[in-house]
């Protein structure tokens, strides 16, 4: 059964992305589900295997185990039509079903100090790899898988685009890039013609292969160490100040937000511009901002 559920993830996998889904997480949290089916000897996918196995991490919040639990509920679900065994695990088990972690919000001065934290990196690659890819995280929200499945060759230094392709959203988009990221990138981007001339990937491993998610998360966990910021941030949390501080910048400039708003939509990859509104009720100050400016609008209208 565990040789086979390997294949069955595996199966499911490419047909997902036959559709179009990346699916980079999931993969990696399915195999090591199909791993721990193994060494617990399971003969049959359980919602009790599931949930157990979903709370393995200690130390994280309960979002990041319904994350692993909902991987394996796609999983089951698909599994179960060929396979009338196998139970289709509960959605609304962890408290916080469904809500967002809160945001971790840097400032100018923790980007700063997280940038010079990737220099204690080792070897000196990895540091160099780190340093141009958190960089162009911060600077321009993309995810980090959209990140990681940049080309080589897929930044057009010469222009200053990027051009980032479809990873949770199906719509490819063109973002324009500041002249000192095109620099620090083009800098980059020697060094890794030099060492790695054959990569595939903008960003590569010390081996010149292509960066997975999780020695890309070890790293930035320790340099958020160093950098001594508080708390875990979470690399996504790049992508959160970014639209948190845009938000904020134009909120204290006076300008019109429901008229801005679908421009940083599309700049972030939103489909929805619901998803882009969530920041104002993430961030405290946001939501003061919105207020104080609906207040004074209605008494306007009086």
């Amino acid at each position: 059964m565990t040789t086979l559920l390997h294949e069955r993830v595996q199966e499911y996998l490419r047909l997902r992305r036959a559709l179009g889904f990346r699916l980079e997480y999931d993969g990696h949290r399915l195999s090591q589900f199909a791993g721990y089916l193994q060494r617990q000897g399971a003969t049959v996918l359980t919602a009790e295997h599931a949930i157990a196995w979903a709370q393995l991490p200690r130390g994280v919040t309960p979002w990041t185990w319904t994350q692993r639990l909902t991987a394996v509920r796609g999983f089951a679900t698909w599994l179960r039509t060929v396979d009338p065994a196998t139970e289709i695990p509960p959605g609304r088990v962890f408290p916080g079903y469904g809500k967002r972690p809160a945001p971790f919000i840097f400032t100018d001065d923790d980007i700063a100090a997280m940038h010079a934290a990737c220099g204690s990196l080792r070897p000196w690659f990895r540091s160099a790899t780190c340093t141009a890819l958190f960089g162009l995280v911060a600077v321009t929200g993309i995810r980090i898988g959209e990140a990681l499945a940049i080309p080589a060759g897929g930044i057009d230094l010469d222009t200053g685009l990027l051009a980032v392709h479809p990873a949770k959203s199906r719509c490819e988009r063109i973002l324009p890039l500041h002249p000192t990221t095109v620099a620090a990138l083009a800098e980059y981007e020697e060094l890794r013609a030099r060492k790695h001339p054959k990569a595939t990937t903008f960003f590569t491993s010390i081996r010149g292969t292509r960066l997975c998610h999780h020695p890309v998360l070890n790293a930035f966990r320790e340099i958020c160490t160093t950098a001594g910021l508080p708390g875990r941030p979470r690399i996504h949390d790049l992508r959160h100040s970014l639209a948190v501080n845009t938000l904020l910048d134009w909120y204290r400039s006076g300008e019109d937000i429901a008229a801005q708003m679908p421009a940083l939509s599309g700049y972030l990859g939103h489909t929805n511009p619901e998803g882009t509104y969530w920041y104002i009720s993430a961030v405290p100050e946001l939501m003061q901002l919105a207020a104080a400016r609906a207040a004074a609008k209605e008494g306007g209208d009086e």
